[in-house]
């Protein structure tokens, strides 16, 4: 039988969110820490509600999607019987997609500009909704890559606070793939520090324990779950 080519192939997912789970609760103790203090969002990224489902059933709550639109598709049935999920945005954000995402995700962590930051504080006021707000650093200042240069970060936290009115809860960043991960993800951290930021959306996959070992609250894994794309 023809496989359609759009259609992942997916690992035994209930599986993989096992030994995700027990991955982080090792690097919490290695690392002191209680593994409450690490959020799991299982990135469900081009996988449909089939795959996604047996993932809830095993007992997560906290999934991530990088468009708007993909997530628009698949994710109120699921919330439907699943009220407790929690949806958050990790991808790119337009700003004509703020209204969307500002209705339907708990977290955003992508802020990465003004004209987002303009329009997500028009919806977070007219809807009276607030999704916990990251914004995104570009640790490596890779130029096909979005976020904030380090050396912009206070100013535009300060920006988001005092011209939009944003709550900032944290910082996010994504590695350059070639480089160790680690100064990347202790920038991030000293800057969230210096900003009074609580939250760090660091760690996927291949570096998640690494990430927690350095402060990471929010880990954003999906391979290790789901299996390739």
């Amino acid at each position: 039988m023809a496989v359609d080519k759009m259609t992942p192939v997916i690992s035994d997912s209930p599986n993989g969110f096992a030994e995700v789970e027990r991955a982080i609760s090792r690097a919490c103790r290695d690392a002191g820490r209680e593994r409450s203090s690490v959020t799991l969002v299982a990135v469900s990224k081009t996988f449909d509600a089939d795959a996604i489902t047996p993932v809830i059933e095993a007992g997560q709550r906290v999934f991530g999607e990088n468009r708007v639109q993909e997530a628009k598709s698949k994710w109120p049935d699921l919330m439907a019987n699943y009220p407790d999920i929690a949806l958050h945005l990790i991808g790119p954000l337009q700003s004509n997609k703020a209204k969307e995402a500002v209705a339907l995700f708990d977290a955003i962590h992508s802020v990465d500009r003004a004209s987002l930051c303009e329009a997500l504080a028009k919806e977070i006021v007219k809807q009276d909704r607030h999704p916990q707000l990251f914004v995104q650093l570009n640790t490596g200042e890779e130029p096909q890559k979005a976020g904030i240069a380090p050396a912009d970060a206070d100013a535009f936290i300060a920006s988001c606070r005092d011209v939009y009115g944003l709550r900032i809860s944290g910082l996010m960043c994504i590695p350059p793939v070639d480089d160790p991960p680690a100064p990347h993800f202790a920038l991030t951290a000293k800057i969230a520090a210096r900003n009074g930021l609580s939250l760090l959306s660091m760690g996927m996959s291949a570096d998640f324990e690494t990430a927690i070992q350095l402060g990471a609250t929010h880990v954003r894994v999906g391979s290790s779950i789901f299996g390739k794309r």
